[in-house]
């Protein structure tokens, strides 16, 4: 009879295969993986918790597999094997319950290997732990290594190790208080000293607060870029990016309202869900629509704003604590790739600025290349812009995600 767990390491090996198809993002699989097995919210968490684990520490998991198991194995045992692992040597699951209700997730046939490995570890665990310190830091933290050597020669080794150290530690949620619709009562949550009306939260997720609109889930590396575009009452800006809406809602908070802001994005199949955040979080702007900023604006665009967000598609280097699968996903062409798209969206929207305009170029991302090379190539290209002031966030210096964001100003 299958162990009374065997459905989450079983939902874990799966969403674990569909990932390595290279179809779905973690976050995503999750919720799938969870309703297709009508998962509890305990074991709900107990899936996110090991799916994340395996994908966060993927490569450590791969090099104990090396040493626990000789010769070949397939995709799915080894997989099963990553499984039951991150329980055992990562996450502290009970043993029992790590190897009889992982070992009910694998093929009958590999059964026997499976549990041979996992009762290894056990008895192993004590000199694996030892050899830590024996590590290369791209494997002991399970980045790949072109991406720490990027950052090591941009960072030193120190720093592109504690970056990669913080990356492996699950994300702690913030929110932030809807200055259109502040909740009533008492907030469930830990004050932010330094980022006014954040908070971190304690407890559940505030639910009704949500739904209400009293609340928005956001980083507090978020609001950066738009205290640097100072919104004012009576402008009009223009937020380029804005799905899934949060640095809409910043921007709406400061106007008191959605009254002058226009909001694309340059997909159509996200505009619903911006457009039910922005109205859930007591906002209508003038405008959303469609529109790709890698083509050149809309007629009814130019010269139509006094600033603009460009919050550009990016690498997504500055958040991998919460998007745990970025560090396999992007390869180092990628960020090439990006910066093309990144140079184009600033030359579509510069035409759209009126006498005076800023444009706030921003970044989720902590790769010079998309950020400060970036801007400083764009404004030696066109004289008419100035750069007024630049802004990075590190992970490891500021304590929450990584970001980037500078102000271009039309002389």
């Amino acid at each position: 009879m299958p162990a009374k767990n065997f459905h989450v390491r079983q939902a874990a090996v799966s969403a674990l295969r569909a990932w390595a198809k290279g179809h779905d993002y973690a976050e995503s699989l999750v919720e799938r993986h969870a309703q297709r097995r009508m998962l509890s919210s305990s074991d709900r968490g107990l899936l996110q918790a090991i799916l994340f684990g395996v994908l966060r520490h993927r490569r450590i998991l791969d090099h104990w597999i090396s040493k626990l198991r000789q010769g070949k194995l397939d995709a799915e045992t080894r997989d099963v094997l990553r499984v039951g692992l991150c329980q055992i040597l990562i996450l502290n699951i009970p043993d029992h319950a790590a190897v009889n209700e992982t070992v009910e997730a694998g093929k009958t046939s590999v059964r026997p290997l499976i549990n041979a490995v996992l009762r290894k570890a056990i008895t192993s665990r004590k000199r694996l732990m030892e050899q830590l310190d024996e590590m290369p830091p791209a494997v002991l933290y399970s980045h790949p290594d072109w991406l720490y050597n990027r950052w090591r020669k941009s960072f030193g080794k120190a720093k592109a190790t504690a970056i990669m150290e913080w990356n492996n530690e699950p994300a702690e949620t913030y929110f932030r208080i809807n200055p259109l619709a502040p909740p009533e009562g008492e907030i469930p949550g830990k004050k932010l000293d330094h980022a006014p009306d954040y908070y971190l939260l304690e407890g559940k997720l505030p639910t009704q607060l949500l739904a209400a609109g009293n609340v928005y889930i956001q980083d507090p590396a978020t609001r950066h870029c738009i205290q640097l575009m100072a919104p004012k009452k009576g402008e009009k800006i223009l937020d380029a990016c804005a799905a899934p809406g949060g640095k809409a809602f910043l921007i709406a908070s400061e106007l008191g309202g959605g009254e002058g802001l226009t909001c694309t994005d340059s997909n159509e199949k996200r505009l619903p869900r911006l457009e039910e955040n922005l109205s859930r979080l007591h906002i209508k702007a003038d405008e959303i629509s469609v529109h790709d900023w890698r083509k050149p604006a809309p007629e009814r665009f130019l010269n139509a704003f006094d600033a603009i967000l460009l919050d550009v598609p990016c690498s997504n280097t500055g958040v991998i604590r919460r998007r745990v699968d970025v560090r396999w996903r992007i390869q180092t062409t990628d960020i090439d790739d990006l910066v093309k798209i990144q140079a184009e969206i600033l030359a579509n929207a510069l035409p759209c600025l009126k006498p005076g305009g800023r444009i706030i170029y921003s970044t989720c991302s902590i790769e010079d290349l998309e950020n400060i090379e970036l801007v400083k190539a764009f404004v030696e290209n066109h004289p008419e812009l100035e750069l007024r002031k630049t802004l990075q966030i590190t992970p490891t210096e500021n304590g929450t995600d990584g970001a980037f964001a500078a102000v271009l100003k039309l002389k």
